[in-house]
């Protein structure tokens, strides 16, 4: 909890305040995010899965025989099944998490439906990419990172996280990449601030976390969950808004929000052709090929090494 606690103070201290939006996935965020992704309004999971249907047996030619696919941030691999009963000869599956419990959960679930493949989990966080066995077999390595979390990542950490994931899988090897698409407002924000309030118990869960674990004294009651679509950056921002004027305590520190002032907890930025062309290239990638699905758009980017 070292980790969190800094990162919290270092948040908290910042102006605007803000934390990762990867201390969102305790026990009781992940249940509440697989709850957000079967709601109408949030169509990202209901669509890519979708597509990745359509698609996947599509680049089976240029994915190639006894392939090794690499999951960065697998959770509970659900969507890695599409690509498993696609690719029949697939030599072995590496699942990477920062959740040893789901990352054991995940392979022992797949393990038993699919007994003959070598699969081999590795823990580590995906902004920090752990090396793969040195065992593996010798085929072409395919990343996988679905569900648009590259956008989650600001433009620096997604550059480095894609520059990172090609010294990892090496020279011969391709990347499929799942992102979200530019759409109007009203179907973005309703995504993200759905009716039920999932996503905002999903937001308000990080402070239930920080109380718990680190002692702070957060208000629940007097925060709010607000989310809104930034057209400037093309991206939709959730805040954690105070609702009136408040003293926050964690150990020895005390951190001050005024009314309406916030803590920025997540980014969900959406691209465009161009805006993706911009961000693979910078990571050492090129776009092979761009796959968009029905309306709600979201698109499967397959990336080759850059020449």
């Amino acid at each position: 909890m070292q980790t969190f606690r800094s990162d919290l103070i270092e948040g908290l201290s910042a102006s605007p305040k803000s934390l990762s939006p990867k201390w969102f996935y305790d026990a009781e965020g992940s249940r509440l995010f697989e709850e957000i992704t079967r709601l109408d309004a949030y169509y990202p999971t209901r669509q890519e899965t979708a597509l990745l249907r359509q698609t996947i047996p599509l680049w089976l030619d240029l994915i190639g025989p006894e392939a090794v696919l690499v999951e960065l941030g697998s959770g509970a691999s659900e969507k890695t099944r599409i690509l498993l009963d696609a690719i029949s000869d697939l030599a072995a599956y590496v699942p990477l998490d920062i959740s040893v419990t789901a990352l054991n959960a995940a392979a022992d679930a797949l393990r038993d439906d699919y007994p003959e493949l070598d699969i081999r989990p590795v823990s580590g966080d995906f902004e920090h990419l752990p090396d793969l066995p040195a065992d593996l077999p010798t085929g072409r390595r395919i990343g996988f990172f679905p569900g648009s979390t590259i956008g989650n990542l600001d433009t620096n950490a997604a550059i480095e996280l894609l520059a990172a994931s090609r010294r990892m899988l090496g020279h011969n090897s391709l990347f499929i990449l799942g992102v979200d698409l530019i759409k109007d407002r009203d179907t973005l924000e309703a995504a993200y601030d759905d009716q039920q309030g999932v996503t905002a118990a999903f937001n308000v869960n990080l402070l239930h976390r920080a109380n718990r674990e680190l002692g702070t004294d957060f208000d629940i009651n007097s925060f709010r969950h607000h989310a809104v679509w930034n057209e400037a950056e093309a991206r939709i921002e959730m805040h954690l808004e105070s609702l009136k004027d408040q003293t926050v305590k964690l150990d020895n520190h005390r951190f001050h929000f005024k009314a309406g002032e916030t803590l920025h907890t997540e980014n969900s930025r959406k691209f465009d052709r161009a805006r993706l062309v911009e961000l693979v290239e910078a990571g050492g990638w090129a776009l092979a090929d761009m796959r968009v699905s029905t309306a709600p758009y979201v698109a499967l980017a397959l990336l080759k090494p850059k020449e």
